[in-house]
């Protein structure tokens, strides 16, 4: 574990530095960092939340992507798998959709461009327990979501059974 604050370029620089130092490579880049301003109208977005939600899930995201790619290029079977979000257009969530499409734009074209030197794969997980979703949904019973841990095996076994191909789009 390593905090970093990931719109803090140098310290990303650092992070790609000592993984390679010290594993060599990646074989799997899972993305699941993100930001979100309350959820409210468009028209009513602050935009301090605005800026910080951009910095953070696009600009970040794509500083991410410059540090990893070369290490998973390194790898015998590289894999990146980004957390997707299918909320554009719902109300109240133009901020962290608008967002989330911009991370799926970016790693469509990184997935187009890279061929298939890397895997590269959106994954939609079902919904959790998280802290992010009790923002997006407060009162709701979170005995009925499912737990992350039985998330993440399924992502695993999916994983194992070699189901996932570069550029797609894959729910867990």
């Amino acid at each position: 574990m390593i905090p970093l604050d990931i719109r803090d370029d140098p310290g990303l620089e650092r992070l790609g530095a000592a993984i390679h130092d010290r594993w060599g490579h990646v074989d799997l880049w899972l993305h699941t960092a993100v930001h979100t301003a309350p959820l409210q109208p468009a028209e009513h977005i602050d935009a301090i939340e605005l800026d910080k939600t951009i910095a953070i899930n696009i600009r970040a995201f794509q500083r991410l992507i410059r540090v990893v790619d070369p290490l998973l290029r390194l790898s015998g079977h590289p894999m990146a798998l980004i957390a997707a979000d299918d909320r554009a257009g719902a109300k109240f969530h133009g901020t962290y959709a608008a967002a989330k499409a911009a991370q799926s734009a970016l790693t469509r074209a990184w997935a187009a461009e890279t061929g298939n030197r890397i895997t590269i794969a959106e994954v939609i997980p079902p919904p959790m327990p998280t802290a992010l979703r009790a923002r997006f949904h407060p009162g709701e019973d979170r005995a009925k979501l499912c737990p992350i841990d039985q998330a993440a095996v399924r992502l695993m076994v999916r994983l194992k059974q070699g189901g996932i191909a570069s550029g797609d789009r894959v729910a867990i």
